[in-house]
């Protein structure tokens, strides 16, 4: 095991660096060492591959926990026409496209939906490292771009759930999964419910007695709990650490868990791509590039059309609407995830994993490049566009701008209907109770230790 982890970080480590000195992200690195590592490229693994899969699987729980951690409501809420109608724009084109892409291919209709859900889902990490790299992160654009992304995450998440149900019967029954939505609805709000009642109230009492060993100890703790709940429910286990995260994201001490999170985030996230590295066979790859390159066109696309439309009839103006679109023109983390999650349960046809990964990394690739021309496409879009047209986009510029203006100006009120209703809810009656009576037990517990 320590050797196995020892080969993994050296080659993943070297392989990184080399991909940094060449400006490309650092996911493509990992993947890379993944296929080095693995056991296609040289004919033997130089790893356990049972013990890669399970760092891995732990790897996805801690990335979705993070994500987790990043899911603010009042930030949601502030931006939340953009959010709402871009990503649901994006994820029901891109699923459209997907399904049509999937049956050309004489899919069933199983793979062929698992496909859509892998298609429709642009990376949160590269998308926002993009933006990083390319200086914009103080573009207007950056906030809705982000709400629109962590809405995709959640609507993932609830769509791997559906996607397992579908997968087990091998068949699409309208009654049933409506009624998979309403048991999945009903179990998310009572965990936020009972989450929000009790945990940011009692880390906030016991504040002064968590050092920072202590709190990630317990976020952890907790956040294990809750994957355990969830696989007792009979939900995936990535529900529950989004949850988790979700939930301690309303806490008093969210940056300083998220903070702390990130590094034991980034090994194991390096883990888990580079056991979807392990998977690539490079002989499929130059057997399927066709196919590679016809689905890489298709998210291009595909990202391009439906983020440009879902960002402009949700409020954004055309610069930024174009500006967001360009930037998510990639598929990742997700779509790993919800490939790794069909082949688990045995109905994913072996050919689309590996041409998914590599779809991923030709796009990922192309994602700083493609980025650059989203100024130029406006410019040309702008000065080619109709008279009416070009009245639209001015309109919507102005009030945007005004907009703007009027969000700047001071407010004698400083906390938004989101901040008084979770103030409200922390402050019941029943919550103090429940929480003192917790830390009432614990100390008798503690004096009985001592006596």
């Amino acid at each position: 095991m320590v050797q196995d982890l020892y080969i993994l970080m050296i080659t993943a480590a070297v392989v990184s660096i080399l991909f940094k000195l060449l400006k490309q992200p650092v996911v493509l690195g990992y993947i890379v060492a993944g296929v080095l590592v693995g056991p296609y490229l040289f004919g033997k693994t130089f790893v356990n591959a049972d013990n890669v899969k399970s760092w891995g699987d732990i790897g996805v729980l801690f990335v979705l926990f993070c994500i987790g951690l990043e899911f603010r409501l009042k930030n949601l809420i502030s931006s939340g026409k953009v959010a709402a109608i871009g990503a649901l724009t994006i994820i029901v084109g891109m699923m459209i496209f997907g399904y049509a892409v999937g049956m050309d291919a004489d899919f069933d209709m199983v793979n062929s939906l698992f496909l859509a859900g892998m298609l429709c889902m642009s990376s949160t990490t590269i998308v926002m490292k993009a933006i990083d790299e390319a200086g914009w992160s103080k573009e207007r654009f950056v906030k809705g771009a982000t709400s629109i992304l962590i809405v995709e995450d959640v609507v993932a998440v609830v769509l791997m759930v559906l996607l397992s149900s579908i997968a087990i019967r091998h068949q699409f029954e309208g009654a049933e999964l409506a009624s998979k939505v309403l048991d999945l609805a009903i179990t998310l709000a009572a965990w936020f419910i009972c989450g929000i009642l009790i945990i940011p109230t009692l880390i906030r009492k016991v504040k002064k007695y968590l050092n920072d060993e202590t709190l990630i100890i317990l976020a952890l703790g907790l956040c294990l709990g809750m994957v355990l709940t969830a696989e007792e429910a009979g939900f995936s286990s990535a529900l529950g650490a989004f949850v988790m995260g979700s939930i301690l994201a309303e806490t008093v001490e969210s940056h300083r868990i998220e903070k702390l999170m990130t590094p034991l985030k980034n090994v194991f996230a390096a883990i888990f791509f580079i056991s979807v590295g392990m998977m690539i066979d490079p002989a499929s790859l130059a057997e399927y590039w066709m196919s590679v390159v016809y689905v890489s066109l298709v998210i291009i696309v595909g990202m391009i059309l439906f983020g440009t439309l879902g960002c402009w009839w949700g409020g954004q103006t055309m610069r930024d609407s174009m500006l967001t679109s360009f930037s998510f023109v990639q598929i990742g983390e997700f779509s790993f995830i919800i490939a790794g999650l069909g082949t688990s349960l045995g109905v994913l046809n072996p050919i689309i994993y590996p041409i998914i990964v590599a779809s991923s990394v030709v796009t990922t690739f192309l994602t700083p490049y493609i980025m650059k021309a989203a100024i130029p496409c406006y410019t040309f879009l702008y000065n080619h566009a109709s008279e009416s047209l070009r009245a639209k986009i001015d309109k919507r510029e102005q009030q945007v701008a005004e907009a703007e203006a009027k969000a700047a100006k001071p407010s004698g009120d400083k906390n938004s209907l989101a901040d008084k209703a979770r103030h409200a809810v922390r402050h019941t009656i029943i919550t103090k109770r429940l929480v003192n009576l917790f830390i009432k037990n614990m100390s008798a517990h503690d004096e009985n230790h001592g006596s």
